[in-house]
C-alpha cells in the first residue's frame, strides 16, 4: 500500500456514503488506502425550504470545500450536478467518474395503465414534441408531482401546464417514504441516484423527454491544488469522455449564469468521435423555452458549451434569462 491514507470526506446520506465508498474501492485497485470522514452539510439540515428559494450554489457542497481547505480531509466527493460552475479558490477537480444514467425518472402511485393515460403516454411510450405538437394530447386530469428542482418543475408544466406540482426535500430514502405518505400521483428523481443504491422502485418510468441537469448522473472527486498525491491518486479512474461532457454542460449552465434557481438544462454525449449536445432555457412556470442542439468533431469541442450558451441568448434566451434574474 502507498504510505498516506486517504481521508475521503463525504455527505452521510446512503447515496453519498456510496459514492464515497465507490471512490475507495478504485483508490484501493491503484494501491492506495483510505478512509471516509463525514462532514454533515447545509442542504441536509434545511429540508424544508425549496433549493431555488435558499438561492445559493453549493449548499451541498460548501461544508465539504470548508473541510478540504482546513486540511481534516483530502478529498471531497461530489455528485456533479450539485458543484457549482467555479469552484473555491484553493481546489481542483481531481477526477470524474465514468458517468451512469443521465435521466430523470418518474416514481408513481397507483395503477400504470391509469397513469399513461393521465400523462398521454401511448403503449408505455412518451408521445414525441410538446403541446402544440398534434401527435402530442394532453389528458386534463388532476394531477400532482413532486419534486424541489426547479428545472424539472418548469420542463414538467411546460409539457402539463394543468399539473401541480409540490416541493419534496431530503435523501432518496426520505423523498421515497413521503411519497408513500402524500397523496402526490408521483415524484421526480435522478435515475442513477435511485440505481446506485438499488432503491429504484418497479413503480418507476423514464422521463425520455426531459433534458436533464448539467454533469448529471457523473461523480466528481476534488483536492487541495497543492495537494499532488492525492491528485496524481485520482488520475487512475479520471474518465476523459465524461470529464469532457460535463465541462461542456457546466461551461453551458456557467456562461448562461446559471444555478438552483434557474431551469436549465444541458447534456452533451461522444458517439463516433462526434459530440451532441443539447441544451434548454425555460422561464420558472414552464410557459417559455428556449432551444439549443449543436454536433461537432470531438476535437473542436472544448468550448461548445459556451458557443451554445451564447447562440441561445442570441435566440430568444436572454429575454427569458433577464426576466428569472429580475424576479430574484
Amino acid at each position: 500500500m502507498r504510505s498516506k491514507v486517504l481521508r475521503i470526506g463525504t455527505r452521510e446520506s446512503q447515496l453519498a456514503v456510496w459514492q464515497a465508498n465507490r471512490v475507495k474501492e478504485l483508490l484501493a485497485q491503484q494501491g492506495y488506502e483510505s478512509e471516509l470522514v463525514y462532514i454533515k452539510s447545509e442542504g441536509d439540515i434545511d429540508l424544508q425550504t425549496p433549493l431555488y428559494e435558499i438561492g445559493v450554489q453549493g449548499i451541498f457542497t460548501r461544508s465539504l470545500d470548508i473541510a478540504l481547505l482546513n486540511n481534516r480531509i483530502d478529498l471531497a466527493v461530489h455528485s456533479m450536478k450539485d458543484v457549482p460552475t467555479q469552484l473555491p479558490k484553493g481546489i481542483v477537480q481531481a477526477s470524474v467518474l465514468k458517468r451512469a444514467s443521465y435521466k430523470d425518472l418518474l416514481v408513481y402511485k397507483g395503477d400504470r395503465e391509469e397513469l399513461e393515460k393521465a400523462l398521454g403516454l401511448v403503449n408505455g411510450q412518451w408521445a414525441m414534441g410538446n403541446k402544440e405538437n398534434p401527435q402530442f394530447t394532453i389528458h386534463h386530469s388532476p394531477f400532482t408531482i413532486a419534486t424541489s428542482s426547479i428545472r424539472r418543475k418548469a420542463q414538467w408544466l411546460n409539457r402539463y401546464p394543468d399539473h401541480a406540482v409540490e416541493n419534496l426535500r431530503g435523501n432518496v430514502n426520505t423523498r421515497l417514504r413521503k411519497i408513500a405518505e402524500s397523496d402526490w400521483n408521483g415524484a421526480i428523481f435522478a435515475a442513477a441516484g435511485l440505481e446506485r443504491i438499488n432503491l429504484r422502485p418497479e413503480t418507476s418510468i423514464e422521463l425520455d423527454w426531459m433534458l436533464p441537469a448539467p454533469a448529471q448522473g457523473a461523480i466528481v472527486v476534488v483536492c487541495r491544488d497543492e495537494d499532488s498525491f492525492s491528485f496524481e491518486a485520482c488520475q487512475y479512474f479520471n474518465d476523459h469522455n465524461t470529464a469532457l461532457c460535463t465541462k461542456i454542460e457546466k461551461d453551458f449552465l456557467r456562461t448562461l449564469m446559471g444555478g438552483c434557481s434557474t431551469p436549465i438544462s444541458a447534456l452533451a454525449e461522444i458517439a463516433n468521435e462526434t459530440l451532441i449536445f443539447k441544451g434548454n432555457l425555460f422561464t420558472v412556470d414552464g410557459s417559455e423555452r428556449i432551444d439549443i442542439e449543436k454536433t461537432v468533431d470531438v476535437g473542436e469541442a472544448s468550448q461548445l458549451g459556451e458557443v451554445a450558451a451564447l447562440e441561445l441568448l442570441e435566440k430568444g434566451g436572454r429575454a427569458i434569462a433577464d426576466s428569472i434574474h429580475h424576479e430574484r
